[in-house]
């Protein structure tokens, strides 16, 4: 493997950086930040290991952490979500090291780990937690939990040189509600070695980028994947947070008829408020014509929910990992292999007959079969992490092991900033407002 790229073909690079330009053009609060990296260049020197889907949109966050003086090094954060031409940009026209094919098996995935690691980060910026979770196992020693390559590479390294990896790093950043969770879990178990910025929990990340990217371009997903027609059918959505939320919006403009399922008993609560209809997913099951799932947990759509499903029906998933759907006992219930009727649709046979349709081997469906989501709500999610890179670095030292919330003057001046690019004025609070507010005198 060369020590700056392992990617499809280097000579895709021309196409990458028209794509690479033309999300730009979507993304001025992103753009802003790099021409003021450029000048100040808060990160020069720092090593940063970042595992995020290769798009046109992260390689603007690439090239914005690299005016700022950082030395990058990207790796795929899911083996469908690579744009194969981007990640040649990146490497020929951009020079940032880069190592990700879209398709790639496990045995790839983890080797792309390791060539991050590699790299002996100061900062870490993950989608999903793959990256600081691998880092953490090879401290430990716990190399069972390793893919097996990958374990054997880090039992070939002393445990003082296990150890420093994990010391050289500062801080880091997540970028998904995943991701998040598994770090908190880390933090709660006492595992957490250094700061960690939740730029999930951004307003203007989960706000924006959860509702009206994953709504989206988890339909275009769905269509680009299987060209049916959404208006008439029941789509079931397994999960009714942000991007829950986004999709079940987006699946009812375009007519279909929406079911919500869900186990939190105020967002069902709330789904059945805006107007949808809500049940178990054993029953939804049995009635519904598409299937996705956006809650970041394993077996949400089980053995049982496929034994009552209608022959045809299309299971997706748009959160993080594959386990939402449980592909395996799916397997199980089938007769053969599956058949790839479609780009990105494997079609199981039950011992019935009936046919269930898996998108995209269960991953990322909007990042699978299309192109993730628009570069406009990307600006807001990659201008949180850029800016939570540089507060990570210049804070570190002063803050605990522990998973933090984005600063809330971060948040607030990006969506100034978006409002500014967008032509969008508003009002400010005058002296007497200000001290109307602040003031416990006042009254009827």
């Amino acid at each position: 493997m060369s020590s700056t790229h392992d990617i499809k073909d280097i000579q895709l690079a021309e196409g990458g950086r028209r794509r690479i330009e033309w999300a730009e053009r979507e993304m001025p609060v992103l753009r802003s930040i790099r021409e003021r990296f450029e000048k100040e260049k808060p990160l020069q020197g720092v090593r940063i290991s970042a595992c995020l889907h290769v798009t046109s949109e992260t390689a603007n966050l690439m090239r914005t952490l690299q005016a700022g003086g950082a030395d990058v090094v990207l790796t795929a954060s899911n083996p469908l979500s690579t744009q194969d031409d981007v990640a040649a940009a990146l490497v020929s026209v951009y020079e940032i090291p880069t190592f990700a094919i879209k398709g790639e098996d496990n045995v790839t995935y983890y080797k792309h780990i390791r060539a991050a690691l590699e790299h002996k980060p100061h900062m870490t910026m993950d989608d999903g937690a793959d990256l600081v979770s691998s880092l953490f196992f090879i401290a430990m020693g716990r190399f069972d939990r390793l893919e097996p390559s990958l374990a054997a590479w880090a039992q070939g390294l002393s445990a003082a040189e296990r150890q420093s990896l994990l010391d050289g790093v500062v801080g880091g950043t997540e970028e998904t509600t995943t991701g998040v969770i598994r770090l908190k879990a880390m933090e709660k178990d006492g595992v957490l070695k250094f700061p960690v910025i939740a730029v999930n929990d951004a307003m203007t990340k989960h706000f924006f980028d959860n509702r009206y990217g994953t709504g989206q371009s988890t339909i275009d997903g769905i269509i680009r994947a299987t060209n049916v027609l959404l208006a008439g059918k029941k789509f079931v959505v397994a999960g009714y947070g942000w991007c829950g939320r986004g999709l079940a919006s987006r699946a009812r403009g375009m007519g279909a008829q929406v079911i919500v399922t869900e186990v939190d008993p105020l967002k069902a609560l709330e789904a059945v408020m805006d107007g949808y209809e809500v049940m178990p997913m054993l029953e939804a099951a049995k009635v519904g014509d598409i299937f996705c799932t956006v809650t970041g947990d394993l077996n949400v759509i089980d053995g049982h929910h496929f034994e009552v499903m209608k022959d045809g029906a299309i299971v997706s998933n748009s959160g993080h990992f594959n386990v939402e759907i449980n592909i395996p006992a799916l397997e199980k219930m089938s007769v053969g292999k599956p058949a790839l009727v479609r780009p990105f649709v494997e079609q199981y046979t039950l011992k019935d007959g009936r046919k269930i349709n898996i998108l995209g081997e269960g991953r990322l469906i909007n990042l699978a079969s299309a192109e993730g989501h628009p570069s406009a709500v990307m600006d807001m999610s990659f201008a949180n992490q850029a800016l939570s890179a540089e507060f990570m670095y210049k804070n570190a030292a002063k803050l605990q092991k522990k998973v933090y919330s984005v600063p809330t003057e971060i948040d607030a001046e990006i969506a100034r900033l978006k409002l500014e690019a967008m032509g969008v004025q508003i009002d400010t609070l005058t002296e007497e407002q200000v001290k109307y507010l602040a003031s416990w005198e006042e009254g009827t």
